[in-house]
């Protein structure tokens, strides 16, 4: 699982992750219900049963609910908790690739924050 999911990524984990973020930016809260399956895969262009297996996951990690032939919806504290499992994920898998990758370059990090901010 993760937000920052890249383009060589199974469409499953893209999809994930364009819901985690929707989730954390707050495009869906608490008591929210997520789009269906068939409205995600027509917007994305992917197949509903892959969809499926991107929410289900969802499900299965406790962020939300299915509430039989009314949809999926977001619990309460999923935001929070799904925030936490995806900083978790940053710093034990994104980070040191990022990191590496700088150094590699040469790059100081603390300049590339400055460019950030300016």
């Amino acid at each position: 699982m993760t937000a920052l999911s890249s383009e060589d990524s199974p469409v499953y984990i893209r999809l994930r992750g364009t819901i985690a973020a929707g989730i954390l930016r707050g495009d869906y809260r608490a008591g929210d219900q997520l789009p269906s399956v068939r409205a995600l895969a027509a917007e994305h262009g992917a197949n509903p049963l892959t969809v499926a297996k991107a929410y289900q996951s969802f499900q299965d990690e406790g962020y939300v609910e299915v509430r039989r032939g009314v949809g999926m919806f977001v619990l309460p504290g999923a935001s929070e908790r799904l925030r936490t499992a995806e900083r978790e994920t940053f710093v034990t898998q994104h980070w040191p690739r990022i990191h590496g990758y700088i150094d590699l370059l040469g790059l100081d990090a603390a300049d590339l924050l400055a460019r950030e901010r300016a």
